[in-house]
């Protein structure tokens, strides 16, 4: 698998978004939310994951402010997006670039869910320091 490229986000971004729009639970809050902007919205969201994963700073935006303003969301929107993304991460990338992808879109997933529902999600992955200071059960 080649290492991440503009144009392997490309493909990520296009291949996974193009699977959200055709979920039954996830299409119709993104075409709500989207209807007619789709493709500007792609543009925009290749911009951002480029700078994740490349570091091209090419992403300006609000992502919280944005996302807040969406009606409809429940947890499930959350967990099928997060599972999407695992799939098409691990499709693309080798396992080390795929992980760093989830870990990255699992922080934003749970900052966006804190603030629909002032709670961590279920699909949270705890970091691996949060078990050291764990308690002993008998």
């Amino acid at each position: 698998m080649p290492p991440p490229s503009v144009e392997s986000i490309t493909q990520l971004v296009h291949g996974f978004y193009g699977d959200v729009r055709n979920d039954p639970l996830l299409g119709p809050v993104f075409e709500q939310a989207l209807h007619g902007r789709w493709e500007a919205h792609l543009q925009r969201l290749v911009d951002f994951w480029s700078t994740v994963a490349l570091g091209t700073r090419s992403f300006k935006g609000d992502v919280f402010g944005k996302h807040m303003a969406l009606q409809g969301v429940t947890p499930a929107h959350f967990a099928a997006w997060v599972g999407l993304w695992q799939q098409h991460t691990n499709g693309l990338f080798t396992p080390e670039v795929a992980h760093d992808l989830q870990v990255a879109a699992h922080g934003i997933a749970r900052n966006l869910f804190r603030g629909y529902f002032g709670s961590d999600p279920a699909f949270a992955t705890p970091r691996s320091d949060e078990h050291a200071h764990g308690h002993s059960h008998p």
